[in-house]
């Protein structure tokens, strides 16, 4: 077969595109000096290895004859992996959000030779269609505007970069500067959620409908910080049950994989019900800690079941194990969407894998076991995507799994007990998994990225000790352990983060996403008593993350080092959207470094970065609530637990029972680490020698209350 430059490639999405006709070139020098020679227009496409419509569009054009033909003789065509090179994908997307008002991927933008933007858009069809103009189209239009009139899209990038660029030097005005973001804008924050509400099926959107696990971060400790009190009024009580309504929702409905555990990307209805399949790695993330927290929460309210939250969080966290993890202890990146179809195996469908006819699941389990299966999880003779879920009929006659009636509900309606039906439940989708399980799989991402990568450490350190162990193979704590032993081994090299590994390191040096979430994730791997030795890495790199990324006159971090001379732009990212913002994840952190070490210069420099948005903070309150669970952080009363003793483990169990969002954890275990910390922090070396004993201190501002012997009287101590 024909190959073109991206067979040289390790990007799983690059090499998709290796034998089309199109003469693609990856980014780099060698496509831009082409472009400056020929003095050709650049075709700049941006995607991953798991967008639906990236494949869509590569089947209609990026494999058709004619169209390579145009794109070759005209133009010097780019391919980027923006999960590779997210920078890239950042700054021409800001670009076509600012001149469309929207955006996504595939991600098409037209380029002069100097790499300044001048028209793009998302997807293109390949002829004129749906009110869309198709890409020949395009193509024509800009080939000829650039040999007749150049210098108008010459002077148009520069426009274009010179407006960007403006609007991203803003630096925060005087008044600006002398206003610190209150408790009031997170309040104001939390009602503008509740204005978005979905009362009856949850989140905060008509459709399609997105998890944001940020948002539901920000209810959780809203209610945590006002408690209960009629004195705070309605608000506090009504974010608890928004965010545990809609994590309940989430987890019936058709985005949550109830045979194989784990999320899909999002519900293209209101209800939850049809997903788009794809399966990404840092969703299983973010969600998984959404249902911990949902689960801490739940325990203090009767309206709630805790167990079904810690029982979905268990179910992302065993996906991940079995069908993310690598060998060597990283986590791949994300399953596809389309999988071969039965009928047609030589043709790909969304949802082809996960999707069952009513008959398959009447051939593989008994009359009885079918029945019951079939009216718990919503499964009817013709399918059950309703019309305006499927508007392209590609899920017709087929089942997507809900879970429309549980155990105690079957249980009023077919007699019997609950715990027959929750066996036969059990049963039937062991038996189902097992079947599917032999069908042609979704292709798997198996690139390995730092900055998610540190999240998933987050999310099983923090199961570590809330839920009940893995029914098989290592342990919460030691999963986290081992990925970040991968990272730190294959992507830390000559003190800075690499992000991308595939196959041996990649190339590209980390950005500040990389820093802040893994820094995020061994902050919280050390708090699950991971070792010493990951609370000295979150050091090391979050110095190395001031240097490269900080921004020491108006706070807050660059996206980039600004040593990329092919980037126009640096830009400081404010949005938590699918992922949180850099500068969001960093807030936190540099504010839990200097709670656990007494480090001034930390807790300012977190400061500083709440006071970079607090333009944005005020007047847009709904675009970072990431941002607000570190000003939740900040107003806190400082609060440190301390653990003397070699077994600590009863003591972190009691302290993951219930939400506690505003507390650090350390450990004075008298070894090594005891000593490194004793090195920065006075009172863990006064502690006298536990000997035989675990003991607990309650600090607050590093002033300790007398030590608790055993967990009991912790719990106590906790809870008054």
């Amino acid at each position: 077969m024909k190959t073109n430059r991206l067979a040289r490639e390790k990007s799983p999405y690059l090499l998709q595109h290796q034998h089309n006709p199109v003469d693609w070139f990856p980014w780099g020098e060698e496509a831009f000096a082409r472009a400056r020679a020929e003095k050709k227009p650049i075709f700049l496409s941006i995607g991953y290895s798991t967008c639906h419509w990236c494949h869509v569009m590569e089947r209609e054009s990026f494999e058709n004859e004619a169209i390579a033909a145009q794109l070759n003789a005209d133009f010097v065509s780019i391919k980027v992996d923006r999960e590779e090179r997210p920078d890239v994908d950042r700054l021409y997307m800001t670009f076509i959000q600012a001149t469309t008002g929207s955006g996504g991927w595939p991600l098409n933008v037209f380029l002069t030779p100097e790499l300044k933007p001048f028209f793009g858009g998302t997807y293109f069809p390949p002829e004129n269609r749906w009110g869309r103009a198709g890409l020949p189209s395009v193509l024509s239009q800009i080939a000829q505007a650039w040999r007749e009139t150049p210098e108008r899209l010459l002077a148009h990038g520069t426009q274009v970069v010179g407006a960007l660029a403006e609007s991203a030097a803003q630096a925060p005005d005087e008044e600006g500067d002398k206003t610190f973001p209150s408790r009031d804008w997170m309040e104001t924050a939390v009602a503008r959620l509740a204005r978005q509400y979905d009362e009856e099926w949850g989140g905060f959107s008509d459709a399609p409908k997105f998890p944001r696990p940020s948002a539901l971060y920000l209810l959780l400790r809203h209610q945590a910080a006002a408690g209960d009190s009629a004195a705070h009024g309605p608000l506090a009580h009504q974010a608890r049950s928004m965010a545990l309504h809609t994590l309940e929702a989430m987890a019936r409905g058709g985005m949550y994989d109830h045979l194989g555990g784990g999320f899909h990307r999002y519900s293209v209805d209101r209800y939850w019900h049809v997903p788009h399949f794809e399966k990404m790695l840092y969703d299983q993330a973010l969600l998984a800690v959404a249902y911990l927290e949902g689960c801490q929460c739940a325990a203090a309210s009767p309206d709630h079941a805790a167990s079904a939250l810690a029982e979905t969080a268990r179910g992302i966290l065993d996906y991940v194990a079995r069908d993310l993890s690598a060998p060597e202890g990283g986590f791949y990146s994300a399953e596809d969407a389309d999988s071969p179809l039965p009928e047609t195996p030589e043709e790909k469908g969304e949802g082809a894998f996960y999707t069952w006819r009513a008959e398959e699941i009447d051939a593989a389990l008994s009359p009885g076991a079918a029945s019951l299966f079939r009216l718990a999880y919503g499964v009817e003779a013709e399918g059950n995507a309703p019309a305006e879920s499927d508007p392209h009929g590609e899920l017709r006659g087929k089942n997507t799994l809900i879970l429309r009636h549980d155990a105690e509900e079957l249980t009023r309606r077919t007699g019997g007990s609950p715990e027959t039906v929750r066996d036969s439940l059990a049963a039937s989708r062991a038996r189902l998994f097992a079947l599917r399980s032999e069908r042609p799989r979704p292709h798997l991402d198996d690139k390995i990225i730092t900055a998610w990568n540190g999240l998933m450490i987050s999310a099983y350190a923090r199961a570590a000790h809330r839920l009940p162990p893995p029914a098989e193979g290592p342990s919460d704590l030691e999963r986290a352990r081992k990925a970040a032993a991968f990272l730190r081994a294959h992507l830390w090299r000559d003190g800075q983060l690499y992000r991308i590994y595939r196959e041996g390191t990649g190339p590209i040096r980390g950005l500040a996403d990389d820093y802040a979430f893994l820094i995020a994730g061994l902050l919280d791997l050390y708090e699950a008593g991971g070792g010493i030795e990951w609370l000295q890495w979150a050091v090391e790199l979050q110095e190395t993350m001031d240097t490269l990324f900080g921004d020491p006159v108006h706070g807050g971090y660059f996206s980039t080092t600004g040593k990329d001379p092919s980037l126009f732009l640096r830009v400081k990212e404010d949005y938590d959207g699918a992922e949180p913002s850099p500068n969001s994840v960093a807030a936190l952190n540099t504010l839990r470094l200097g709670a656990m070490l007494d480090q001034p210069a930390w807790r300012e420099r977190g400061e500083a970065t709440l006071r970079a948005f607090s333009r944005q903070l005020q007047q847009q309150p709904g675009a970072m609530p990431q941002m607000f669970t570190a000003l939740d952080f900040l107003l806190a009363p400082p609060v440190q637990i301390v653990l003397s003793g070699s077994n600590p483990g009863p003591y972190l169990r009691i302290i993951r029972e219930r939400f506690r969002p505003n507390q650090v954890i350390l450990f004075a275990d008298q070894a090594e680490g005891s000593r490194w910390l004793g090195e920065r922090l006075d009172f863990i070396r006064a502690l006298p020698d536990p000997g035989e004993k675990t003991l607990a201190y309650r600090c607050e501002a590093f002033a300790c209350r007398q030590p608790e012997e055993t967990p009991e009287a912790f719990r106590r101590s906790l809870e008054s």
